[in-house]
C-alpha cells in the first residue's frame, strides 16, 4: 500500500471519529469512514490524483476528493483542524482504548471530567461510571479490558506495519556499493504477529557507508546511536531500527544469530558446547584452538551442529531442535503452495472492487481457482439478498475459466448466530460451491454456550470453513472465550476447515492455537479475506502464521488440486 494512501485513510477514520464525538451526523461519519477504508485500499498512489480521478474511487465524492487535494497541498485540512480543537486531547486519548467509544469518550469527559487513560482507570476503581446513562458494571469490565489491551501491546506494531519500511531500507542498503547481502532478522523475519522493532543485517567489508546511509535516509527522524558495528535510528513513525554489519564470511552465523529467538539460540549454544564448540553472531568456532568450523551461511552452521537448516518461522524452541535431530522437521506450506484463495469479498458487500477487478487480480497471482465469498444476509448493515446472490452466481459462472484458466467458486461467509444457527436454510445452502462461516456478533457469551455455538455450526453440512474463528483483533479485541480444544475436534471430526485468516490485524487462529488444532487432526484453509486488490497480498502473512503453527501442505485444504478440495468441500453429503 502507498504510504500517501494511508495517511489519508487515517486522516479520514480520525475526522469520522471527531465527527462522531462532536454530535455530528451519523451517516456522515460513516461516509468518511467507508471513504477511508476505500482510499486505504486503492492501489493507485492518490497523491498523484486530482480531483476527477479521485471521485473514480468508490465511495469518495467532490468534498472528501477536495480535502484530499487540500492534504497534499497544504499538509492540512481545514475542517479537520476546526474539528480537533473542538474535543479535548485528553479524549483523543480516550478513543485509543479498544473497548471505547467516542461518544462513551466524550460523556466521560462532559460528566466526570476523564481526560487520561489513568484518570479513567482510578475512576473505574471507585465505581464512579455506573451512574453515568449507558455505563454499568459490564461496561466498566470491558473498559478495562481495553486498557489491558492497550498497555499489552505497548510499543509493539503489526507485523505488516513493520514489514513495508524494512523492505525500504533493505532495497535502500542493498543498492550501495559493497553490499554482498542484506536482509531482515528479528521477530521480522520469525513473522511474529507484533514486531517491537527492526532489526537489519548487511554483510560487507566496509560498515561506514551503511551506517551514514541510515541515519541520512527521509524516513529517519531521531539517531539513537551511530557506530562502526551497530547503529540505531527511529524514523518518523517512531519505529526503531538497528543495523548491525558484519564481514560477509560471517553472514550466515549472523544471520542465524540475529534472527533468534533467544530461546532457539540456546538451545543451539547448548548443543555447540556440547560438541566442544563455541557459536556466536561471528562463527561457530573450537573451543580449543579457536579454529572457525562454519560462518558462511545458515545451512552450514546448522549442518556442523547435526541439524537440518531450519525455517526461521520455525525457531522458537517448541520442539523444532529435537524434530531436527530426529530428521522430522516438517516441511513447511510456502507461498507458492497456495492454489488458491477461498474468502474473498466484493463491492456488493463490504468489498472495494467490483467481481470482475478482484478475479482478475487473483489470475495474475496464478490460482488455479478462487472463491467469492460476499456477506450473507444476517448481517444486516451488508444489505444482502437472495436475489443478489443469486444474481452474482450467475455473474461468478459466466467467468469461470476466462482468466488464464482459474476456476471459480460461489460461496458466501455465513453469519454463526447465537444458537449456532445461519443465515439461509439447507436448500438454499446447497447452491454454493464453498460456505464460510463465522461469529460476526454476541462475542460476550458465556464459555458453554459460545463452543456449543461453534460445534453446532461445524455439524452444518454445509459449512466447510470456520472463517476467523477467535474473532480476534490484534490489541484491539481479545479473542471468544470457548473451549477451543472442543471445537477443534468438532472441526476435524465432521470434515469443516479452520481458517487461518491473513489480515495482519487478525492472524487467526494464531500460531499456538494452529499447533492445537493440528494435534487433534484438523485441517486448515489460509484465506485472505480479501475486500481489496492489495488485501490479496496479505497471503504472506497467513503462511507465516501457518508455518509458526507448522502447517504443511497436506494440512491446507487450499493447497490441493481442486478435484480433491471438491471432494473435502461435500464434506459427508451425497452427490
Amino acid at each position: 500500500m502507498a504510504r500517501p494512501n494511508e495517511e489519508v485513510e487515517a486522516l479520514l477514520q480520525e475526522y469520522a471519529d471527531l465527527i462522531a464525538i462532536t454530535g455530528g451526523e451519523a451517516f456522515k461519519a460513516r461516509a468518511y469512514e467507508k471513504a477511508a477504508r476505500a482510499i486505504g485500499g486503492y492501489p493507485a498512489d492518490v497523491s498523484h490524483m486530482d480531483v476527477t480521478g479521485l471521485r473514480e474511487i468508490p465511495g469518495v465524492g467532490r468534498s472528501i476528493a477536495e480535502k484530499v487535494i487540500e492534504y497534499f497541498r497544504t499538509g492540512n485540512v481545514t475542517v479537520v483542524e476546526e474539528r480537533r480543537a473542538r474535543v479535548p486531547a485528553g479524549v483523543r486519548e480516550l478513543i485509543a482504548i479498544p473497548t471505547l467509544g467516542p461518544k462513551k469518550a466524550m460523556a466521560l469527559y462532559e460528566n466526570l471530567h476523564i481526560s487520561s487513560v489513568g484518570e479513567l482507570a482510578d475512576a473505574i476503581q471507585a465505581e464512579k461510571l455506573r451512574d453515568l446513562k449507558g455505563f454499568g458494571e459490564k461496561t466498566e469490565e470491558n473498559i478495562l479490558h481495553g486498557i489491558a489491551l492497550m498497555q499489552q501491546a505497548g510499543e509493539r506494531i503489526l507485523l505488516s506495519v513493520a514489514m513495508d519500511p524494512a523492505e525500504d531500507i533493505v532495497a535502500e542498503l542493498s543498492r550501495i556499493a559493497g553490499c554482498e547481502r542484506c536482509a531482515y532478522a528479528g521477530s521480522l523475519r520469525r513473522m511474529k504477529e507484533t514486531i517491537g522493532d527492526i532489526d537489519i543485517l548487511v554483510a560487507a567489508d566496509r560498515s561506514a557507508p551503511f551506517m551514514a546511509a541510515l541515519t541520512e535516509m527521509p524516513s529517519t527522524a531521531e539517531v539513537i546511536a551511530h557506530g562502526r558495528k551497530k547503529t540505531s535510528i527511529r524514523t518518523a513513525k517512531g519505529l526503531q531500527v538497528d543495523l548491525r554489519v558484519v564481514r560477509p564470511d560471517s553472514w550466515g552465523a549472523g544471520l542465524q544469530y540475529f534472527t533468534g529467538s533467544k530461546a532457539h539460540n540456546i538451545r543451539t549454544r547448548t548443543i555447540a558446547v556440547r560438541m566442544g564448540l563455541k557459536l556466536s553472531e561471528y562463527g561457530l568456532f573450537e573451543t580449543e584452538g579457536g579454529k572457525r568450523v562454519a560462518s558462511r551461511s545458515e545451512d552450514e552452521v546448522y549442518a556442523r551442529l547435526g541439524l537440518p537448516w531450519i525455517p526461521p518461522t520455525l525457531r522458537e524452541d517448541r520442539g523444532e531442535i529435537e524434530a531436527g535431530l530426529r530428521g522430522e522437521l516438517p516441511e513447511v506450506v510456502t507461498e507458492g503452495d497456495i492454489r488458491g484463495d477461498l474468502h474473498t469479498h466484493t463491492d456488493l458487500t463490504d468489498g472495494l472492487a467490483p467481481l470482475e477487478e478482484m478475479v482478475a487480480a487473483a489470475a495474475e497471482r496464478g490460482y488455479a481457482y478462487y472463491a467469492v465469498t460476499d456477506h450473507a444476509p444476517n448481517l444486516y448493515m451488508q444489505r444482502m439478498t437472495d436475489e443478489k446472490v443469486l444474481a452474482q452466481r450467475e455473474r461468478v459462472r459466466s467467468l469461470d475459466g476466462r482468466h488464464h484458466g482459474m476456476r471459480l467458486l460461489h460461496g458466501t461467509e455465513l453469519n454463526i448466530g447465537p444458537d449456532g444457527e445461519v443465515d439461509w436454510p439447507d436448500e438454499f445452502l446447497e447452491g454454493f460451491d464453498i460456505c464460510v462461516a463465522s461469529v460476526h456478533s454476541h462475542f460476550g457469551v458465556d464459555r458453554k454456550t459460545m463452543t456449543r455455538r461453534i460445534v453446532r455450526a461445524c455439524e452444518n453440512p454445509h459449512v466447510n470453513v470456520i472463517g476467523h474463528p477467535t474473532t480476534r483483533l490484534i490489541g484491539r479485541r481479545p479473542g471468544i472465550d470457548a473451549d477451543l480444544d472442543e471445537v477443534f475436534a468438532a472441526c476435524a471430526r465432521t470434515g469443516t476447515a479452520l481458517e487461518v485468516n491473513a489480515q495482519p490485524d487478525r492472524l487467526d487462529l494464531r500460531d499456538e492455537d494452529i499447533l492445537r488444532a493440528r494435534s487433534h487432526g484438523a485441517k486448515f484453509a489460509i484465506d485472505t479475506d480479501a475486500h481489496s486488490l492489495l488485501h490479496l497480498a496479505y497471503l504472506r502473512y497467513g503462511i507465516g502464521t501457518a508455518q509458526r503453527g507448522w502447517l504443511t501442505t497436506e494440512d491446507v485444504i487450499n493447497t490441493w488440486p481442486l478435484r480433491r478440495l471438491r471432494r473435502f468441500l461435500r464434506k459427508d453429503r451425497a452427490d
